[in-house]
């Protein structure tokens, strides 16, 4: 029953407060910056990437309808989120919640899905990045090499795996070392650096749709739905389940926000606020981006790495000074993406490292720039090689599928703790509970059960993979089990 050992509040929260020399992070976050960092991390991939896919793929023109219903699940998760983030204000998002929730072995599991969460989705922004760069260079008559500008296999179809001949995508990794260079400066300059690019980068997409709105054929969006094919998640109304759980990948980087409660000042208002507030802006910048790229060209052209660039590249040669402006949207914008998934990744590896669950080490912060050091280099160079040779097409379910995990634990987290502490200060509390977080984790779990079996399968080995380095190594050195205090350990049942 040792796995079912949790965290008490009142510890989290002391940990928080001081963590020791050498361990302490600064707090350099406002409700502004939050929330730069929130729209920044949302807006990237999903938009600029997966809206073609998708919509190619699974919905046709009706992406803008899997964009709605996945906030929806968002905003169930981001309910939960901001009731825990009001209530244990520390480092490590969800993995923290559930630890002070339903115990050390759930924990980490959901830190382990976490670990999914960021690392493959910097390695999926970085895989967007470079495709959009070489777009922007292609225009400027620069062409890199085949060999170095694709992975070395690729997806074909929604299952077909082929060698394409070619060694990395060097792009997406030296963009990764950049961001990654960029993070070991220190929180507060990347801070600085990502509210800037987030400003810029909504209103030149504002502008970019401003500007082509006239070339819109109302004709694209017909059918809105288009027929199924026969297969479940081939358009059709299954279709769009499907691409609701893909696209749900594009709302990931709302919950990074969770992750800075030890970094942010006032956090038990600032991260509530921050986190609806930006679902909120996200949302309705992806319906209005949805709705556009496939009213400029027809969905069935869109299944390509840069597919806003493309359709904007196609609809009018009048488009000129809109496909510039894409072109720095994206080269630029996404890197925000990648620095605040980065830092979040980071951030769950400090409070893992801090619990005793990962080593020591990655808790240690760099005095200078009050930065986890070690935590920032290995997430760095793990996503730099990911980016460099796994296709697109395997990334997307599945961190979509190990997020859509973590959200639903929250969810059960929300209702343990009203129950267990009842009486516990809550700053925000979540809506309509208990419904409100159950029909969060069953909207989760739905979409789960909407993606393909090969998904699940890999979900299935990283989970086990988890579960091995637990086992061998977290279950070992946990801080939790270890300390001499009492009153520090609470064993509990499952629930």
């Amino acid at each position: 029953m040792k796995i079912w050992a949790r965290k008490p509040i009142e510890q989290l929260r002391a940990a928080a407060a001081f963590a020791g020399e050498g361990y302490d992070l600064r707090r350099v976050f406002g409700g502004f910056a939050l929330t730069c960092f929130c729209v920044g991390s949302t807006i990237g991939a999903g938009v600029f990437v997966l809206t073609g896919t998708v919509a190619a793929q699974h919905t046709g023109p009706a992406v803008a309808i899997a964009y709605i219903l996945a906030s929806v699940v968002c905003l169930l998760a981001g309910l939960c989120y901001a009731e825990l983030a009001s209530m244990i204000p520390v480092a490590g998002s969800a993995y923290s919640y559930t630890y002070a929730t339903l115990g050390e072995g759930i924990a980490w599991l959901v830190g382990w899905c976490l670990v999914l969460e960021y690392m493959m989705s910097v390695s999926i922004v970085a895989i967007a990045w470079s495709g959009y760069a070489q777009s922007a260079l292609h225009n400027f008559g620069w062409t890199l090499s085949a060999q170095l500008s694709q992975p070395p296999f690729d997806v074909r179809g929604l299952h077909e795996t082929f060698r394409t001949g070619a060694i990395v995508d060097l792009p997406a990794a030296l963009v990764t070392l950049a961001c990654t260079a960029l993070l070991l400066a220190g929180a507060r300059i990347s801070a600085g650096i990502n509210t800037t690019i987030v400003v810029l980068k909504v209103l030149a997409i504002l502008l970019v749709v401003t500007i082509g709105l006239g070339a819109v054929q109302v004709a694209n969006w017909v059918p809105f739905i288009p027929a199924n094919t026969g297969e479940f998640g081939s358009f059709g109304w299954s279709g769009i389940l499907r691409g609701t759980a893909i696209l749900f990948f594009a709302y990931t980087g709302f919950d990074a926000v969770s992750t800075l409660g030890q970094e942010t000042h006032r956090p038990q208002r600032t991260i509530p606020l921050a986190l609806l507030a930006s679902l909120g802006i996200c949302t309705s910048l992806y319906v209005v981006v949805g709705l556009f790229v496939t009213g400029l060209v027809d969905y069935r052209q869109l299944n390509v790495p840069d597919p806003v660039y493309l359709a904007v590249a196609r609809a009018a040669s009048s488009l000129t000074a809109a496909k510039v402006l894409v072109s720095i949207i994206t080269v630029f914008g996404l890197v925000s993406v990648m620095i605040v998934n980065l830092l979040g990744q980071v951030r769950i590896f400090y409070a893992m490292g801090r619990d005793g669950l990962m080593p020591r080490a990655f808790s240690r912060v760099y005095a200078k720039t009050a930065t986890p050091w070690l935590g920032t280099i290995v997430t760095g160079v793990i996503a730099t090689v990911i980016a460099g040779v796994v296709p697109l097409g395997l990334l997307g379910e599945l961190v979509s599928i190990g997020t859509l995990l973590a959200f639903a634990i929250v969810c059960c987290g929300v209702l343990v703790l009203r129950v267990r502490r009842p009486h516990e200060p809550r700053p925000f509390r979540v809506p309509f509970a208990p419904w409100t977080p159950l029909l969060g984790v069953v909207s989760c779990m739905g979409l789960m059960l909407s993606l393909p079996l090969d998904t699940w399968v890999r979900l299935v080995v990283w989970l086990a993979l988890g579960a091995l380095v637990y086992f061998l190594y977290g279950i070992r050195h946990s801080e939790l089990r270890n300390t001499s205090a009492a009153d520090c350990v609470e064993i509990i049942e499952p629930v």
